[in-house]
């Protein structure tokens, strides 16, 4: 009887995660990334420490002709693992949306099994079995899942590390698996350090301090450092360099280099006060209104395990006082939820055995709400109803299929087969070595040289502007030039200065109001007036429209 109910709990497990993959795998190259997914998969593709960012350089640029051998251990800004992971994917599947979201799609589904785990662990199988359910289709939990952020895989050792702890309180052979979780979280993202370290030594001084005395337990702190070693010596050697750490703990301990005058993702989160009052309007915005009205209630199961009211607590406590309630930052609380939303509907259903049926059809009915909601925000190009009722705006806007993919497959298209005949000089060593690189390469492969020079309206958001255009300059050496710039050269060295140097074809990508730009009111400055002269000298356009229909570029090729 026991071996049949464990046969159907892996049966259901298995049609769960399934359900979890298709819901974050569908379209998922779809979405535009118009976001901060694009500032590391930008890097991931060549483990490059740079992306363009004017106001935020790097070592790179610093020691530029003579880079230390420390700097490729990690970056500037973020530890180096989800660098790596996406770097891996991409080195498979090619520079392309879905290569550098599929790891994060994994990472997701892998947290469904996790919470599962969790679940079981902390009440039962079944809560266990609820709680993935209800993670699996949960519409903040799927979207995190389809965009290259950090988050994603924090969440995964989050959960990792909540299962293992759990676990060596019944065996400490286990605290080897809480020693790793911390110190591949470490590599992930340096929150996790502060909300992985303070539940580990707050839990253990109210609850266990017997731990303190075993040596696994210290033994799990020294794997934990030991893998988290390449970013202490990236540290050091920047501090004996320069005189500071690096971004994010440079912005911890108070210093202040003049190489970092802005912080826009600290900016971003605003005042103390800010991240308090905006942190329920952001929660509502993030979820479904069903899926919270179901957390609050079960928030019953804090009660009923002192860790899960330590992690939450304290989560609830670094989000709201310190780090932000921005959506990606919100997400690591949903699993959380669910664990409270599986108790919650486990122990309705045992204390009132009559209603069972009642029961199960409401948790039916939840979810495929909640599936139907996560399809409406994020599967489909058009969301159907009134949000935030039937979808979430906000959800919609993370993974929005705007046409910017439509512009990549174009420049795809145009430029397959080929190599920059001509490329212009970097500004850095590091740079030129990269596309000299890369060229050479293209030439061994028999691509033909192509004399074209692409323009576009310097108007373009920076996330499409980084990934479709100057990944093609950085990483392949096609020229690209912003509108400005290519008038400013043909002011200064004549109109026939560009055909002189040998370019023969030229490229104009003109943007309309379809697509969010920087500065909307600017829609027909430069890159509007250059569209009308080339208009005027008779020029014709290819259009490009999105999955709806929608005109979103057109393309001058002369």
């Amino acid at each position: 009887m026991e071996i049949k109910r464990n046969r159907n709990t892996i049966y259901i497990l298995a049609a769960i995660i399934f359900l979890a993959a298709v819901l974050r795998l569908w379209g998922i190259g779809a979405g535009d990334p118009v976001g901060d997914e694009v500032l590391y998969a930008f890097r991931a593709v060549g483990l490059l420490d740079y992306d363009v960012a004017e106001f935020q350089t790097t070592p790179l640029q610093w020691f530029d002709g003579n880079i230390p051998w420390w700097t490729k251990l990690s970056f500037h800004d973020h530890p180096p693992l989800v660098f790596l992971i996406q770097h891996f994917f991409i080195k498979i599947f090619g520079e392309n949306i879905f290569a550098f979201r599929f790891s994060a799609a994994l990472f997701g589904i892998a947290s469904v099994y996790l919470i599962y785990k969790l679940g079981a662990l902390l009440f039962s199988p079944l809560v266990g079995i609820i709680s993935a359910l209800i993670l699996a289709v949960s519409s903040n939990h799927i979207l995190i899942s389809r965009v290259g952020l950090q988050e994603p895989y924090v969440i995964f050792f989050l959960l990792l590390f909540s299962y293992a702890l759990v676990r060596s309180l019944k065996n400490d052979n286990f605290l080897w698996l809480v020693g790793l979780s911390m110190g591949l979280g470490f590599l992930t993202k340096y929150t996790l350090i502060f909300i992985t370290v303070p539940v580990l030594f707050i839990y253990f001084i109210i609850f266990r301090r017997e731990y303190f005395w075993n040596k696994k337990f210290w033994m799990n702190i020294i794997l934990a450092i030991l893998i988290f070693s390449p970013v202490l010596i990236y540290n050091f050697g920047l501090y004996r360099a320069v005189g500071h750490f690096d971004f994010q703990f440079s912005y911890i301990f108070g210093q202040h280099p003049e190489v970092w005058k802005t912080a826009p993702g600290k900016e971003e989160a605003g005042t103390i006060l800010d991240r308090i009052r905006n942190f329920l309007p952001n929660l509502i915005q993030s979820n479904s209104w069903l899926f919270l009205l179901m957390s609050f209630l079960g928030l019953s199961a804090l009660f009923k395990s002192r860790f899960l009211l330590v992690s939450l607590v304290f989560l609830v406590f670094l989000i709201a006082g310190f780090i932000g309630p921005q959506m990606r930052f919100l997400s690591m609380l949903v699993p959380f939820l669910a664990l409270g939303i599986g108790f919650l509907i486990y122990s309705v259903y045992q204390q009132f055995p009559k209603l069972k049926t009642t029961i199960i059809y409401f948790f039916a009915a939840f979810i495929i709400f909640e599936i139907v909601y996560s399809v409406n925000s994020q599967l489909i190009y058009a969301s159907k109803g009134p949000s935030p009722w039937f979808y979430s705006q906000k959800l919609r806007y993370e993974n929005y299929n705007w046409g910017f993919a439509e512009l990549g497959k174009y420049l795809d298209r145009e430029l397959s087969g080929k190599m920059p005949a001509f490329v212009f000089d970097a500004r850095y060593k590091f740079i030129e070595a990269l596309q000299a690189k890369t060229v050479a390469l293209r030439k061994q492969k028999g691509a033909e040289p192509y004399p074209a020079l692409i323009i576009y309206d310097g108007n373009m958001l920076n996330g499409p502007q980084i990934w479709y255009l100057d990944r093609l300059q950085i990483y392949h050496g096609w020229p690209v030039l912003k509108t400005e710039d290519y008038q400013s050269f043909l002011a200064q060295n004549g109109q026939d200065y560009f055909t002189k140097a040998g370019f023969n074809y030229f490229y104009f990508i003109a943007m309309t109001q379809n697509v969010p730009l920087k500065k909307p009111e600017r829609l027909t400055e430069t890159g509007g007036l250059f569209e009308k002269e080339l208009l005027s000298r008779g020029y014709s356009s290819v259009f490009l429209y999105n999955k709806k229909g929608i005109e979103v570029f057109r393309i001058y090729k002369f």
